[in-house]
C-alpha cells in the first residue's frame, strides 16, 4: 500500500525518514504487525520547549490505516472472541472479564494522529483519560436481543454507543445538537475529535482499523455487545439484507453491524438490550476534565498535531491566515500545563489540576459534546486562574488607580515564563496538589520542605523559590523567598541552610513563615521554582526583600517555571495564628518553631555563579 501523498510531502519537508509498512489492507487474522516507529521531531520547525526534547520522537502525519498493535491477536482458546480483537492493541488496551462482561481499559488516546483537518473547533485538545478500574468500558459477553430495539437517531446523543478495537469510544454520528458531526467539519481524517472534557472519541466507524484486526474481524463493539464489522464481509463481498440499524445475521458471525461511509456510519441503533439514562447508554465510563470547556473558535482550522509519544503535545491551527498553537504537557498526577500561542494576541500560560470527584455527570455521563456557548471569534484562551480556584474564572486584574493606589500584586504561579514541560519541581513529602504534612506548617515544627527538581534549560545560571498564597480577598501572602540558588544545585534538604539567599516573609521576618490555614476548608499554597538566566542582583537589605521586590528583580531573567501546589486544612479552621499571643525569640522567630537562620552562602549583594 502506498502512503498518501501529503504524509510523503511532510516527510520530505520536515527532513525525516519514512517508516516502513509491514502490512497491507488485506491482513489476515493471524498477521502480526510491528509497531510503526514514531518520527523524529525536526527542531527547526518547533517552539523552543520542544527543542529540549529533540532527542525524543514524535508522531507526525501517520498515514491512514497505519495504526499498529504491539502484538498479534491471542490464540488462547480460553479467551473470549471479544477479547482477541482488543488484544491487537495491547499494551495500549488491556482487558479482563467476569461471567457477564469484558472490561476494556485504555487511556483514551489512539496511536494514530489526531485533530488535523477540523474546521469547526471548540478549542479542545486530546488529554489522557482514566478508563480503568471501576471506570473501564464494559462489553456484554452474552448480548440479549431486545424486544424493542432502540434507534440512535435523535437519541443517545450523549456518551458513547460503541467502543473501537483500539480502546477509543465511538459516539453517536450526531452531536448533542442533532447535527451530523462528519458533515459539518467537526471531525479529523480518522472520524474523531475531542469533547468538552478534552476526551478524544470517534463519531464514525474507524475504518482504518480493518487492516489491523484482519478481514472479517470486528473493528468495534456496540455497547449492547454485538460486533461492528467494516464495509464488507470477511470474504470481501458487500453485506446484503441490512436492517434499519445497518445490521444483519450471517451463519459465520451471527448478528453484527456494518460500518458505512454515510449515515449512520456506525450502528444505527441497538439490536441488543441496553439501559438508557439521561440520554446515554448507562452505565459507561466518565471522562474527567482538568479545565473548563471553551467555545467554538470560528474560522479556525487545525493544521497539525504532534506528540513526543509520552507527555508532550502540540496542536497547531490557523485563524485569519495567522498561525497559532496550543502547547501542553501532562503530569503523572493528572495535572496539565498549557501554553496558548495566539499570534498578535500574545502568549499566555496556565496550569490546571484535576477536578475533585471526577468530571462526569450523574449516571457516569461524560461531559462531552455539550452545546457551545457564544462563539469566541477572538480565539482568546482562558484567563489565568488562581491555583485555589479549581476551575472558577477569576476577576480581571485591577489597573492602578489615578489617585496612585497600588495595583494588586501578581500571582507568582501565573508569572509569565516560557513553558518548559521537562522542568519539574517535586518533594518526597507531598505530591502536587496533596495535603501538606503538619510538620511543615505552623501547627508543627515549621520545617521547610525537602525539594528536588530536574529538566531546567541549559542556559540556567541560578534558581529562585517563592512560596505564596492568595487570601480570600485576593491579596498575596508570601511565606518563603530563597534566591541565588546556584545552577549546580538540584535539590534542597529539609530545613535547608547555607544554600542561596533568604528574603523576608509577609510578616517582615527573614526566612520561612510556616503557613496556618485561615478559616474552614483547604487552602492552597504554591511553591514556584524559577530557572533564571543570571543571578538576582539586589542592593536592598535582606529584610527588605519582599514579594514585590523579588518578582520585579527576576522579570526578564525567567527561562522556565515549575510549580508545586500543596493544600492545608487546619483542624477546626482557625486563624493565621493560634489563639493568644506567641512570644518571639531574640532572632524574631516564634518560640517552639525556630526559623532557619539567615543563609551564610550567597548574600543579596553577591552575584552568584555564572
Amino acid at each position: 500500500m502506498k502512503p498518501p501523498l501529503l504524509p510523503l510531502l511532510s516527510i520530505l519537508l520536515f527532513g525525516v525518514a519514512a517508516p516502513a509498512h509491514a502490512h497491507d489492507t488485506a491482513a489476515s487474522d493471524s498477521h502480526s504487525h510491528a509497531e510503526l516507529p514514531l518520527l523524529p521531531l525536526n527542531p527547526r520547525l518547533t517552539p523552543e520547549w520542544f527543542l529540549a526534547q529533540s532527542g525524543q520522537t514524535v508522531q507526525r502525519g501517520i498515514p491512514a490505516g497505519s495504526e499498529q498493535s504491539s502484538q498479534p491477536a491471542a490464540n488462547n482458546a480460553s479467551r473470549p472472541k471479544e477479547a482477541t480483537v482488543f488484544d491487537r492493541f495491547a499494551p495500549r488496551v488491556v482487558t479482563r472479564r467476569d461471567a457477564q462482561f469484558l472490561y476494556v481499559e485504555s487511556n483514551g488516546l489512539p496511536a494514530h494522529n489526531m485533530m488535523v483537518g477540523i474546521t469547526s473547533w471548540q478549542q479542545q485538545v486530546p488529554l489522557p483519560q482514566k478508563y480503568s478500574g471501576n471506570n473501564a468500558w464494559r462489553i456484554p459477553l452474552h448480548p440479549e436481543v431486545a424486544s424493542e430495539p432502540l434507534s440512535i437517531k435523535g437519541r443517545f446523543l450523549r456518551g458513547a454507543v460503541a467502543l473501537a478495537a483500539n480502546g477509543i469510544p465511538i459516539f453517536n454520528p450526531q452531536n448533542n445538537r442533532g447535527e451530523i458531526s462528519a458533515e459539518i467539519g467537526e471531525l479529523d481524517q480518522w472520524g474523531g475529535h475531542c469533547g468538552r472534557a478534552d476526551d478524544y472519541h470517534y463519531h464514525a466507524a474507524p475504518l482504518h482499523l480493518q487492516s489491523i484486526v484482519g478481514a472479517g474481524q470486528p473493528i468495534a463493539y456496540a455497547l449492547d455487545g454485538y460486533p461492528i464489522l467494516g464495509l464488507t464481509e470477511g470474504n470481501g463481498t458487500q453485506p446484503v439484507g441490512l436492517d434499519a440499524f445497518n445490521g444483519h445475521s450471517t451463519a459465520s458471525v451471527g448478528y453484527h453491524y456494518h460500518a458505512s461511509t454515510k449515515y449512520p456510519y456506525v450502528n444505527g441503533g441497538f439490536h441488543g438490550v441496553v439501559s438508557e439514562k439521561e440520554g446515554q447508554v448507562d452505565p459507561q465510563p466518565r471522562a474527567t476534565p482538568v479545565r473548563d470547556a471553551l467555545t467554538q473558535l470560528r474560522g479556525a482550522k487545525i493544521t497539525g498535531f504532534e506528540s513526543n509519544g509520552k507527555n508532550l503535545y502540540k496542536l497547531t491551527y490557523e485563524l485569519n491566515a495567522e498561525k497559532r498553537a496550543v502547547l501542553y504537557a501532562t503530569n503523572e498526577d493528572g495535572s496539565a500545563t498549557f501554553e496558548f500561542q495566539t499570534g498578535k494576541d500574545g502568549t499566555s500560560r496556565q496550569n490546571y489540576t484535576p477536578r475533585q470527584g471526577g468530571g462526569g455527570d450523574p449516571g457516569n455521563r461524560p461531559k462531552s459534546d455539550r452545546a457551545p456557548g457564544p462563539a469566541n471569534d477572538q480565539g482568546q484562551p482562558p484567563k489565568p486562574m488562581r491555583p485555589d480556584e479549581r476551575g472558577k474564572q477569576p476577576k480581571p486584574p485591577q489597573s492602578p488607580k489615578a489617585n496612585g493606589e497600588t495595583p494588586q500584586t501578581p500571582n507568582a504561579s501565573n508569572t509569565a515564563a516560557p513553558l518548559f514541560p521537562g522542568f519539574v519541581l517535586r518533594s518526597t513529602e507531598v505530591q502536587n496538589g496533596g495535603q501538606l504534612p503538619v510538620e511543615y506548617t505552623g501547627d508543627g515544627a515549621g520545617s521547610t520542605l525537602p525539594l528536588q527538581w530536574e529538566g531546567a534549560p541549559s542556559a540556567t545560571q541560578s534558581y529562585t523559590i517563592v512560596m505564596h498564597h492568595l487570601d480570600p480577598e485576593g491579596k498575596t501572602k508570601w511565606y518563603w523567598i530563597l534566591y541565588n540558588i546556584p545552577a549546580s544545585i538540584q535539590s534542597l534538604p529539609k530545613n535547608s541552610k547555607d544554600i542561596g539567599a533568604l528574603g523576608s516573609n509577609f510578616k517582615g521576618v527573614l526566612g520561612y513563615e510556616a503557613p496556618h490555614s485561615k478559616g474552614p476548608g483547604a487552602k492552597t499554597y504554591v511553591i514556584s521554582l524559577f530557572a533564571l538566566s543570571g543571578p538576582v542582583e539586589l542592593a536592598v537589605p535582606a529584610a527588605k526583600i519582599d514579594y514585590t521586590t523579588i518578582m520585579s528583580a527576576i522579570q526578564g531573567k525567567i527561562l522556565a517555571r515549575s510549580d508545586l501546589s500543596v493544600t492545608y486544612t487546619r483542624a477546626g479552621g482557625g486563624n493565621d495564628e493560634p489563639p493568644g499571643p506567641r512570644p518571639r525569640t531574640p532572632d524574631g522567630s516564634k518560640s517552639g518553631r525556630p526559623q532557619p537562620p539567615p543563609q551564610r552562602g550567597l548574600s543579596p549583594q553577591t552575584n552568584g555563579p555564572r
